[in-house]
């Protein structure tokens, strides 16, 4: 074998190695989660686009309780949020409802969209609100007009369930208006694989993995711990 050929065979094996190394670290990125020595319980965050999961499967392979989405903005139903709460139900998992916020369309209309989607129930886990920027809304109103939205919405919705909700805060939201720090609610945050820091309150439940592959489910979920 000639010098340039023993080269190549060197080039082709330290690519099979970093390939193999690159899919490893791929791997393990993608079943990661949290201790539970220092998070016990744990969870996930659906939606539409997760398919059909196997409530029964979630259940028996470590999924505590379940955030199901309901609806978002102001006329949109999530298809899944029915099925999904029937299966989380016969699965006895632990289960809260979801609305996502849109800082474009008024809050009343947007809660009572959220109250005639989810039932009340007194053994949900309290409801939570998604907020943050999105493509199809582009407006970035006052601070002010947001926090009183907000706050409008989070009174109509709680008067249904009859328990406060948890804000789930995107960080580029957070930063822009900082409601963490005027508005008195438990905290949701997002850091994937790493300890968020952004919010003005402590975080009350963290996304720790936002694509986790779990038995169940066909897609990577959002998963997420409780403190």
């Amino acid at each position: 074998m000639g010098l340039s050929g023993h080269k190549g065979k060197l080039t082709l094996i330290t690519l099979l190695v970093i390939a193999s190394i690159a899919f490893i670290i791929y791997s393990l990125a993608k079943s990661w989660a949290p201790s539970r020595n220092t998070y016990p319980l744990q969870g996930v965050l659906v939606n539409q686009e997760h398919g059909n999961p196997i409530w029964t499967t979630l259940g028996k392979t470590g999924v505590d309780f379940a955030y199901l989405t309901a609806s978002k903005g102001t006329n949109q139903r999530d298809d899944s949020f029915s099925n999904n709460l029937s299966g989380v139900k016969d699965a006895g998992i632990r289960y809260g409802s979801v609305h996502d916020f849109d800082i474009c369309r008024l809050a009343t209309d947007q809660a009572t969209l959220f109250n005639t989607t989810v039932p009340r129930d007194p053994d949900a886990l309290p409801p939570a609100v998604k907020i943050g920027f999105s493509d199809n809304c582009t407006s970035k109103p006052n601070r002010a007009l947001i926090l009183s939205e907000i706050s409008s919405f989070l009174g109509q919705i709680e008067l249904h369930v009859e328990k406060p909700a948890i804000i789930l805060l995107e960080p580029d939201f957070e930063d822009h208006y900082n409601i963490s720090g005027s508005i008195d609610r438990n905290m949701w945050a997002e850091g994937n694989y790493f300890v968020p820091s952004y919010t003005a309150r402590p975080w009350r439940m963290w996304t720790a993995n936002k694509a986790r592959n779990i038995s169940g489910i066909d897609t990577p979920v959002p998963w997420v711990v409780l403190r």
